[in-house]
């Protein structure tokens, strides 16, 4: 059930990063992928499904920033 639960809290994420800065969801995920979020969002699931989106949108951003992402 955990994987499953996990399995639709990133989706949610790739969603609402793509509604955030305006990019398709393809290139959300290709971006969150290439930038280390995605790994971020399940190796940190436990905490960050207790925060609102906007805040894990915002991590997100963060995080990829940090990775050599371009979008803030």
């Amino acid at each position: 059930m955990e994987l499953e639960s996990k399995t639709y809290y990133i989706i949610y994420c790739v969603s609402q990063f793509a509604q955030r800065f305006g990019i398709s969801l393809k290139q959300s995920y290709a971006y969150l992928k290439r930038h280390k979020g995605l790994d971020f969002l399940y190796e940190c699931y436990g905490a960050e499904h207790l925060l609102s989106l906007d805040d894990a949108v915002d991590d997100l951003a963060v995080i990829c920033h940090r990775h050599g992402g371009a979008l803030v």
